[in-house]
């Protein structure tokens, strides 16, 4: 008999937490496009359609592997400085796969599908969770600098007629966060700064409750990890980073822009693949779904951009995702009849 009845309520309890969690994000996202898709005219988005460039499709789908590539490369740096020697096919599968589950598990969560792959290729779970966390703060610094630098030049607030004082301040915060971003990336990465700054954040985060004060905790010491690595390793995956950002982001969205025939400055669509990508990350919604359609119906508007052509721009980038996703379930299927192969042989052996 069950000496502890607690164990299925506590089960059934965080089943439940889940199940509200997902609804929500289920609400959040079928609400977000429930309005974009009110804004727009679908007579004109039929035509819109018609008028697409389709010829661009192909390059989006091409560079967005490109980009899965690159960052799978610069993943097997990362795991190799933590000692754990994986192929970067392995990685790129283990990354197609996480995608294809990021359709259906939000932001980052979908991440520990991946962290589950490549903990059992290396046998490191630990190292590998270290090198992922580095590997993602290291993506969102080089997009908030990017995005931040393109915010700086373009100015999208000085499209308002309104108050111009704004205006000229706009660009003076964007350079301001900037220099904060670098400064605090360098200082943290610092042998030795690091430490110092790791524990003043330390005695910050005792102000959040047990549960986030643990989960920073954890992460600050992983990222603490890398504090030894040296300037030339860091440089060496920023300027990785900086390459799969203009590749892999900036270009699939400039693609994208094209095949919908969207046009606006090239700036525009640096601080957009920065501002959605981080938006991304929270566990907001189904795949990123309706804050990538919201984001650019809203802020492509200044620029001249129709709605139907913001949303058929969303569109195509989702569709990049498909495409990876489709290569994931590929993976998935491969994984799983070489498994069947594996249980078939050994029952027979036993046999």
């Amino acid at each position: 008999m069950d000496k502890n009845p607690a164990n299925p309520k506590q089960y059934m309890t965080a089943t439940a937490k889940q199940i509200i969690k997902l609804l929500i994000r289920i609400l959040i996202t079928a609400g977000l496009l429930i309005w974009v898709f009110s804004q727009v005219d679908f007579e004109q988005f039929r035509q819109t359609i018609k008028s697409a460039r389709w010829q661009f499709l192909i390059a989006v789908w091409i560079f967005t592997v490109i980009l899965f590539w690159i960052r799978s490369m610069k993943m097997r740096l990362i795991l190799k400085k933590q000692s754990c020697l994986i192929s970067t096919s392995t990685i790129f599968s283990a990354t197609v796969v996480t995608c294809l589950y990021s359709l259906i598990l939000p932001g980052i969560l979908s991440t520990g599908v991946k962290w589950y792959i490549l903990k059992k290729g290396t046998g490191k779970s630990s190292n590998v969770l270290c090198s992922m966390i580095y590997n993602q703060w290291m993506i969102m610094t080089i997009m908030m600098v990017f995005g931040l630098a393109a915010l700086m030049f373009t100015n999208p607030a000085s499209l308002s007629i309104s108050n111009t004082t704004n205006h000229r301040f706009f660009p003076v915060v964007c350079g301001i966060l900037l220099g904060a971003i670098i400064a605090v990336s360098f200082l943290l990465l610092n042998s030795r700064t690091g430490g110092k700054i790791t524990k003043s954040i330390a005695i910050l985060l005792r102000s959040l409750p047990a549960k986030l004060q643990q989960k920073g905790l954890q992460v600050l010491d992983q990222i603490a990890t890398f504090q030894t690595a040296g300037a030339g390793f860091h440089l060496r995956i920023a300027v990785i980073s900086i390459i799969d950002t203009l590749i892999g982001g900036v270009i699939v969205y400039i693609l994208s822009a094209r095949a919908a025939n969207v046009n606006a400055p090239i700036g525009t669509f640096v601080w957009l693949c920065a501002l959605i990508y981080i938006l991304g990350r929270l566990p907001v919604s189904i795949a990123n779904l309706g804050v990538r359609e919201a984001m650019l119906v809203v802020l492509l508007a200044p620029y001249g951009v129709e709605k139907p052509q913001a949303l058929l721009m969303s569109m195509i980038l989702f569709s990049s995702l498909v495409f990876v996703a489709i290569i994931g379930a590929l993976f998935q299927l491969y994984w799983a009849l070489e498994t069947k192969k594996v249980h078939s042989a050994e029952e027979q052996g036993q046999r």
